[in-house]
């Protein structure tokens, strides 16, 4: 996104998508598959088969703007499977993540500890 375009919702579509497909037809995607507005104050991220490139799409006031990142080695994680709706909500920090190589969907966090006496 360029500097000072503020981000509402950010939402991953569970599916890979064809990376033929530039604005027209990623926005004939969120409009058609997911039923919603491509004009709405939200960022679509989609992911190509291979999980290595990200296409993200946003209405910028006047106009669809449409980025990309691929990756050299390596692949992005992403939400897969039936769990998944095939929209997914992330937050601005989830998607930092994703961008940084690490899996908000398997977290390894401490486990919880639940003691009766500290002697």
């Amino acid at each position: 996104m360029h500097p000072g375009h503020p981000i509402g919702t950010i939402h991953l579509h569970r599916d890979p998508v064809d990376f033929r497909k530039q604005i027209n037809g990623l926005a004939a995607i969120v409009e058609g598959e997911l039923e919603m507005s491509p004009f709405a104050d939200a960022l679509f991220v989609f992911i190509n088969r291979g999980r290595t490139s990200i296409k993200a799409l946003y209405w910028d006031r006047n106009g669809f703007c449409l980025w990309q990142k691929r990756l050299e080695a390596d692949r992005f994680a992403w939400p897969r499977g039936e769990r998944f709706a095939a929209i997914h909500q992330v937050s601005l920090r989830e998607l930092q993540w994703l961008f940084e190589g690490f899996d908000p969907w398997h977290k390894n966090v401490h486990k919880p500890l639940n003691y009766m006496m500290i002697s």
